[in-house]
This record gives structure tokens, C-alpha cells and sequence, in this order.
């Protein structure tokens, strides 16, 4: 399974590289609120939630718009049945998941990882 991994060997730097690309890459603006992965604060310490690809968001989804490809091992949305409800977003544990006219969510494509410029990013097969 494909995944965004977070490395522990380097703290993040809370400066917002990997979430600008994300949400100029799909959104083409920087938004915070529209990139799938958050720099959160807690207990005083920066952390990075990213998607863990654990299929909450397709269990909770009525309208079978979220699959998992059966090569990559990611979740995936399907914006054409989509309706934009927004009960994958909520179900969602690490609050990673956007809502616009449709749910958007990592698809662990590496953007990310690439404008990391403490490399502490990936994409790894797990």
C-alpha cells in the first residue's frame, strides 16, 4: 500500500511548504483549509497529519464514490458520484479530508514530499 509517510528523524518546521503545494496543485490557491495534509499544533509540538489510507472514509461513504485502488492500496473519490455530503470529511481521524462542491483527500501523489525542504516526506510502499 502506498502511503505519506512522516519522518521522525527531523522535526517539521511548521513552514507550510507541503501544505501550499498541496492546495495550489488541486485548488490553485493557497488555502490551508483545502490541502490534504495539516501542520497542527499539540501539546506545544508541530505535528503532520497526513492520510493513513485506513478506509474510513469509504466504509462511511453511501454513495460508493470512495474505492481503493486495488494496485496502490489508496483510498480514492470518485468526484462523479460524489455528492458532497461531507460525511467522509467527518468521519475522517486525522481531519485531513477537504470539502469543496466535492470531498477531496491524499492520494498520496508525493507533491508534498517534493516541496518538503526538510525532506521529511515520503512516499513509501507499506
Amino acid at each position: 500500500m502506498k502511503k505519506l509517510v512522516v519522518s521522525k528523524e527531523h522535526p517539521c518546521m511548521a513552514c507550510l511548504s507541503c501544505v501550499r503545494a498541496c492546495s495550489e496543485a488541486f485548488y490553485k490557491v493557497f488555502d490551508p483549509d483545502k490541502s490534504c495534509i495539516q501542520i497542527v499544533d499539540k501539546n506545544g509540538a508541530v505535528k503532520v497529519n497526513t492520510c493513513v489510507q485506513c478506509g474510513k472514509c469509504m466504509r462511511t461513504c453511501k454513495h460508493g464514490a470512495i474505492t481503493q485502488n486495488p494496485k496502490t492500496g489508496v483510498y480514492m473519490i470518485n468526484k462523479k458520484l460524489c455528492t458532497g455530503c461531507g460525511e467522509c470529511v467527518a468521519a475522517c481521524p486525522m481531519k485531513v479530508m477537504t470539502l469543496g462542491e466535492t470531498a477531496t483527500k491524499c492520494i498520496a501523489c508525493g507533491i508534498c514530499a517534493k516541496a518538503c525542504p526538510m525532506g521529511i516526506l515520503s512516499v513509501e510502499e507499506k
